[in-house]
């Protein structure tokens, strides 16, 4: 069964974890029990069982203190990265309750680093000003025009609201893009094969070779998650080192995650995750499980590069990647902390990929 979580069951067993299982956050300690013992406190006993009918009886509290705490102790301290896709922002509601989640996870201890997209938002700003883009093979050409409008909205409005938003929540972040303190630095990226002749021309579109992983990492000591827009620049010393590179955010997510050996990336998105030919959700899978499904015409289309981002990730050192459907509510919280002591997502959120 699918456990959905309050926040305040989440920070109840935060506060139990904390004294049964020896649950020491990276952040502060005392400022962490402090943030748990305020928010509990401020709640009514009646409130934790308010959003599950399943949480009336005690038992199943029980249930869920024990399923969170678990979670809580394999993950204190690691690291998290998530991808948040311009189309899992579908609405105000759920972009205030991803916020929310990221808010939660850091009192509880956990590192996360949010790496968005913004898509839907850049096509409704090159409409507006007059500029005219199309996709080659999934990935949009990026002209100097393009990646100024998407440099604009990303850097801009995008990155600043989920910042704002995870702040007001409750939380720590700080807006960056890939240019601040040269955090991605990259190479253009070539679409098509590996033929020469095939090679398609996606303008500044850039492939991450370096990742500023020790601006990260101060920021997460500091208990700040860096809220990071997908404009690189190109790497120091090299003739490009001043263009203006647009970055698919899945790609920019998949790397920074590996170059941190994060925990756990997450690519929220529109989709319910890996599906069978008889359209039922593969709830895991392997690298190997998925180059067979790709060979046999199982995942096709749009798909393919979704789980190629997450094979990638895993195969650079990150412990598993959710394809999670960023459409459910506190998506985010419940692939985190309904898997338990072994991690692996709520069972019903989307498909994890390990090796």
């Amino acid at each position: 069964m699918k456990l959905l979580f309050s926040a305040s069951t989440i920070l109840l067993a935060a506060a139990l974890a904390s004294t049964s299982h020896a649950f020491a956050p990276s952040i502060s300690s005392s400022t962490s029990l402090l943030h748990q013992k305020s928010f509990i406190s401020s709640t009514s006993s009646t409130s934790l069982y308010s959003t599950d009918s399943s949480s009336s009886s005690s038992s199943s509290f029980a249930e869920n203190a024990i399923t969170i705490s678990s979670s809580i102790s394999s993950l204190a301290g690691q690291t998290i990265v998530v991808k948040y896709g311009g189309n899992a922002m579908t609405t105000p509601e759920l972009a205030t309750l991803f916020c929310q989640d990221v808010a939660t996870l850091q009192k509880l201890g956990l590192r996360i680093v949010v790496v968005h997209g913004g898509g839907p938002m850049i096509n409704a700003m090159l409409e507006r000003v007059g500029v005219e883009s199309r996709f080659e093979g999934g990935m949009r050409v990026s002209t100097e025009e393009v990646v100024d409008v998407a440099a604009m909205v990303l850097s801009g409005t995008v990155n600043k609201n989920i910042s704002s938003g995870i702040s007001m929540a409750g939380g720590r972040a700080l807006g960056l893009s890939g240019r601040d303190d040269a955090l991605l630095q990259c190479e253009k990226l070539w679409g098509g094969g590996s033929d020469k002749d095939d090679k398609i021309d996606l303008g500044n579109v850039g492939q991450v070779k370096v990742v500023n992983t020790d601006l990260i990492n101060q920021l997460l000591d500091a208990g700040i998650s860096p809220v990071i827009a997908p404009i690189g620049m190109g790497c120091k010393g090299q003739e490009d080192e001043s263009i203006v590179y647009n970055i698919n955010a899945d790609v920019a997510a998949g790397r920074i995650a590996g170059e941190l050996k994060a925990a756990r990336v997450l690519f929220l998105t529109d989709i319910a995750g890996v599906l069978d030919k008889e359209m039922t959700l593969l709830k895991s899978l392997s690298c190997e499980d998925i180059d067979g499904l790709i060979d046999d015409e199982t995942i096709t289309g749009g798909m393919i590069p979704k789980v190629t981002y997450a094979t990638d990730a895993v195969k650079l050192g990150v412990k598993g990647a959710f394809i999670t459907d960023g459409r459910v509510p506190h998506a985010l919280l419940n692939e985190i902390l309904a898997g338990g002591e072994d991690g692996l997502g709520s069972g019903e959120g989307g498909t994890v990929v390990t090796l």
